[in-house]
């Protein structure tokens, strides 16, 4: 901390904890209290049972937590491919173009996400890139969204490497390709494992493209919560909110793990 008085460390301490309880840890608290109640009497919810993770890891709800999983990781691995591509051709190119192919990856998340769902639903409703009510739209979709993070977190980490490594690689007779994949690729792997843990939470908690996409048979785990809040399970919703808290952690876990050892090499 960058505050040396003992008095001033406990007046930021302070105003921290009384920022940051109310709006970020005081409502997932209510959450996760929320889905060991049956009811809800007062200020907080009551009761205890775990009924409702039962019913959160069965059935439906551990299918649409397949679909998540399944949806995030693809999405994310298509748009690691495109952003990381699009971010090494782009360092490249001369400033001007550069800027030009920063705001085409910016764009889908400039505007809102249902927007872009209702393009994507356009775009792929008729011949010969039939993908509505298919899963393949909804990957489309999550892809678009997630892409533009994958190529910014890549683009910044290419202007802070030290161009040495290449021109020696280079000097002593590698091809361009060995370049990229010898020296270039595991010096960006740090932020390319970064790059693809916030690509898989943005994914996980997508709703408002996925809510006009999503064919019956591919829900993912956003929506059912939504339709079990809508309908009054709040309880079930909540544990199932809960639910995928915990597999988006656990998996950006991992991925922390894999930077670590990366950022070590």
């Amino acid at each position: 901390m960058l505050v040396h008085s003992r008095g001033a460390r406990w007046v930021v301490w302070a105003v921290f904890l009384v920022l940051f309880l109310p709006l970020f840890a005081l409502p997932l608290l209510v959450v996760l209290g929320a889905s060991f109640a049956t009811h809800w009497s007062g200020v907080l919810p009551s009761g205890t049972t775990i009924a409702n993770y039962r019913a959160a890891t069965r059935g439906e709800a551990l299918q649409a937590l397949t679909t998540s999983l399944l949806t995030a990781t693809a999405a994310s691995l298509l748009a690691l491919t495109a952003g990381t591509w699009a971010a090494l051709a782009g360092a490249a190119l001369k400033k001007r173009y550069r800027r030009l192919m920063d705001a085409l990856f910016v764009l889908p998340v400039a505007v809102p996400s249902v927007v872009v769902g209702l393009s994507v639903l356009v775009a792929f409703s008729k011949p010969p890139m039939l993908l509505n009510g298919t899963r393949w739209i909804v990957i489309l979709a999550h892809t678009v969204l997630v892409t533009a993070f994958a190529h910014q977190s890549v683009s910044a980490a290419i202007t802070r490497l030290d161009p040495a490594y290449e021109h020696a690689a280079a000097s002593l007779g590698a091809r361009p390709s060995r370049v990229l994949l010898r020296v270039r690729l595991p010096l960006l792997l740090p932020s390319l494992t970064a790059a693809a843990g916030l690509c898989f939470a943005l994914s996980m908690g997508e709703l408002s493209a996925t809510m006009m996409l999503y064919p019956p048979d591919w829900t993912p785990l956003p929506v059912l919560i939504y339709a079990a809040t809508d309908r009054g399970a709040l309880f079930t919703g909540s544990a199932v909110a809960v639910v995928l808290m915990a597999a988006t952690l656990l998996v950006l876990f991992a991925v922390s793990r894999v930077r670590t050892r990366a950022s070590y090499r």
